[in-house]
């Protein structure tokens, strides 16, 4: 049976998305069996982060509404065979979409699959309890900044009382200088804040925005950023990236500086 983790954050533009797309990617290069599957009903994209957008040619709605069994709507990766994308309608409106009817289709996901990725819609409404209600576990996407932390205590607030297997913070667009020059948050200030486990540090790099469907190159830091969250998430461990490394030392202060001054 597949493991049910469902990604997810107190406020929008956070990368949650995105964040779901590369550790999808990331869970399939490890030779695991994976669906992403998009429930922002009105705000979906995630079909357009892979890449797929033109491949889609049935989606959750019409699963649900019986237009069309839930197999015909799973749209294949480009270049991977063992993932998949059950993409989302931008109308979702339907009498069908209840939170009961959107676990029977989790339910009947979970034997095929090692892992079914939720991408649930921001925020706290009734999608997100939607969302929820399907999952074994969670994945909370924040971002070192206040609005972020202060909505993202409350999506961890409200995670606790559905007694799931495990819920993890990934701390996203991470600046290691900033960390060094104290003009940001530390990841480990951050989990102390929220009071969850850390499972993920992922650097603010421009390459993670253009390579979503593809992968994140290896030579990126993110790439070893993903590589940890995507181990902690297989292995229940709590290792992170350190984005100050390099911003640490004498060389440390240069890369600082010229960051400063691009």
């Amino acid at each position: 049976m597949a493991k049910k983790i469902v990604v997810t954050s107190g406020k929008g533009g956070v990368g949650k998305t995105t964040v779901t797309a590369n550790l999808g990617i990331m869970l399939s290069n490890m030779g695991f069996n994976v669906v992403m599957v998009d429930i922002d009903f009105g705000l979906n994209n995630l079909d357009v982060v892979m890449g797929v957008e033109n491949r889609v040619v049935y989606d959750i709605l019409d699963v649900l509404d019986g237009r069309c069994r839930l197999k015909q709507a799973l749209v294949q990766d480009l270049l991977r065979k063992n993932l998949y994308i059950l993409p989302s309608n931008s109308l979702g409106a339907s009498a069908n979409v209840t939170g009961q009817n959107v676990k029977l289709i989790i339910e009947n996901l979970s034997p095929v699959f090692d892992y079914v990725l939720i991408d649930c819609p921001a925020g706290i409404d009734v999608g997100f309890y939607r969302a929820v209600s399907c999952a074994d576990e969670a994945i909370v996407v924040a971002t070192p900044n206040l609005p972020s932390l202060r909505d993202a205590d409350k999506v961890i607030s409200i995670l606790h009382s559905y007694e799931l297997d495990r819920v993890g913070l990934v701390v996203n667009r991470a600046r290691g200088d900033l960390i060094v020059s104290e003009k940001m948050m530390s990841p480990s200030d951050i989990k102390s804040l929220l009071r969850t486990d850390l499972v993920g540090v992922l650097p603010e790099e421009d390459v993670v925005f253009v390579s979503c469907g593809v992968g994140v190159p290896k030579r990126c830091a993110s790439y070893n950023a993903y590589k940890i969250l995507a181990k902690n998430i297989r292995d229940y461990t709590n290792k992170v990236f350190d984005v100050t490394s390099k911003y640490s030392g004498f060389f440390g202060s240069l890369r600082r500086g010229i960051k400063r001054s691009v």
